[in-house]
């Protein structure tokens, strides 16, 4: 996994390949991590450096020292933006954070609370902020309920997926099992008409459904004393511990794939057809990657996951009796509360934490270990895969090419000397220049790490414990302050959202 700035990794989904068959221990492919910047804060940054050379020059111009006393504040404070961190983050990258939550704050959107006797319109999610757009839609032949945001012009569906424990594998299955998820990996991204593709693995607590379902099959049903106490016991029987629940999501992007959608007979059915294309796809991939992906998922079982997301405490009562909790018009939460450092939704305390730095040096395939295997910590572990269109990629890799070469050369002439991390940040570049070169694809990975608990006191218990196994697992994780909310509809749902 390659670090990258802004935390996003781009993962090229040969070099999982490359890096198994290229020692004796399977693992990925380090990557420096680029400190230089870029994106929006960095643009920002260059306007307020200008915008503060510019007053500069113009006191200078006008008035000289008077008129540079009444402009020293503003020098002063364009400095600061520019140059301050706090938190890992530069002030500039704080003010829009900051401004976007002053106005929300202002709103009243910060409290969510459902409003019971009005209903809402047919077919709409029942979801708060952000997410209130979406719209289901049941296609008519798979029967698989698909979630059409009408903002980012993508329609998503999701499966789940069941798997052996990876960590008890021996390594060459490891091995092997790593090179099959980069070819679904690869999948998607020579697809060209996915938006994004979510990976989702959450813990559950044990509601013992196994159990009661066994003894119905297994059980001697007689009437007796001891029949009948041994299924009193196993129907009044709480949860006995977790269990691991994994889905993959896949986005499809309506504007790229227009005009497949107009060949396929125009509107929402026509995207729905042009999905079952990509959902083919992606099955007959999980299948060669020897996973057991099931039948896409229908609206009573994301009615369920969305429900069981917002109010962790009915995860196991909706799980163990089927009918409950399965219409997607009243799966949403009743309350949500949304503060600086976390949200707060029905009965239970959430905070989103974001992978900011993936590890820099070799590493196996079973190095989140810690973070997916960690006891007693209710959490849930996304992974958003973006593909990049080759000319995009190609254009990026360019523009950072260019930086680097424009950058060497003026430390030139500066008389400065390249240190090891400019150096491996070109090499880096290069590589993935060649590698693009030769066909292969990119996508950027985003990591993100919901933990939930009853109280605040326990969740920052919890959330310390997963900082903790993030370390061990040679990553670093930063909560994303003040955009709770919406970091935990993409975190928790698999609804392929982006913060």
């Amino acid at each position: 996994v390659q670090g990258a700035q802004a935390g996003e990794g781009r993962l090229q989904v040969h070099q999982v390949v490359e890096a198994v068959d290229q020692g004796t221990h399977p693992g990925f492919a380090p990557q420096a991590l680029e400190r230089r910047g870029a994106g929006l804060s960095r643009r920002v940054g260059i306007v307020v450096v200008g915008f503060g050379a510019v007053v500069l020059v113009f006191s200078l111009y006008l008035g000289g020292g008077i008129i540079l006393a009444y402009t020293a504040p503003i020098l002063i404070l364009c400095a600061a933006l520019a140059w301050v961190g706090v938190g890992g983050r530069k002030l500039v990258e704080w003010l829009p954070i900051l401004l976007r939550w002053a106005w929300r704050s202002s709103g009243g959107q910060l409290v969510y609370r459902r409003r019971v006797l009005k209903p809402r319109p047919a077919g709409v999610l029942a979801l708060p902020g952000d997410a209130a757009s979406l719209r289901q839609w049941v296609d008519a032949e798979t029967g698989a309920v698909m979630v059409h945001d009408p903002h980012a012009a993508t329609l998503t569906a999701l499966v789940s997926v069941t798997h052996p424990a990876f960590v008890l594998l021996d390594p060459i299955e490891q091995e092997r099992r790593v090179t099959s998820w980069s070819r679904v990996l690869a999948t998607a991204c020579r697809s060209g008409r996915i938006a994004s593709m979510q990976m989702m693995e959450r813990t559950l607590p044990d509601s013992g459904k196994g159990l009661a379902e066994w003894w119905h099959r297994h059980g001697q049903h007689d009437g007796s004393w001891a029949a009948t106490t041994y299924g009193e016991l196993i129907d009044r029987a709480g949860p006995a511990g977790e269990r691991h629940a994994s889905t993959v999501s896949i986005a499809l992007d309506m504007k790229t794939a227009g005009r497949a959608i107009r060949a396929a007979g125009g509107g929402m059915r026509g995207a729905a057809a042009v999905l079952r294309q990509e959902m083919t796809t992606i099955t007959a991939a999980l299948r060669a990657a020897d996973l057991a992906p099931s039948t896409w998922l229908e609206p009573g079982d994301l009615a369920v996951i969305l429900r069981s997301a917002y109010d962790p405490r009915v995860a196991a009562t909706l799980e163990r009796h089927g009918d409950l909790g399965r219409d997607l018009a009243t799966a949403g939460p009743v309350a949500v509360t949304e503060t600086w450092s976390h949200l707060r939704s029905d009965s239970a305390h959430h905070c989103v934490l974001w992978i900011s730095e993936w590890p820099r040096s070799l590493v196996y395939p079973g190095f989140l270990s810690s973070v997916l295997l960690s006891s007693g910590v209710r959490r849930t572990f996304t992974l958003l895969y973006t593909p990049m269109r080759a000319d995009h990629a190609a254009r990026d890799i360019r523009k950072r090419k260019t930086e680097h070469v424009s950058d060497a050369a003026q430390r030139q002439r500066m008389g400065q000397i390249e240190d090891a991390q400019q150096d491996a940040e070109y090499h880096d570049v290069l590589r993935q220049e060649a590698d693009l070169t030769a066909g292969h694809g990119v996508l950027r990975a985003t990591g993100f790490i919901t933990v939930s608990a009853t109280t605040p006191d326990e969740l920052e218990q919890a959330v310390a414990a997963i900082e903790q196994a993030a370390i061990q697992a040679s990553c670093e994780t930063r909560r994303l302050w003040g955009q709770q909310a919406q970091a935990f509809a993409t975190a928790a749902l698999p609804l392929c959202r982006s913060v």
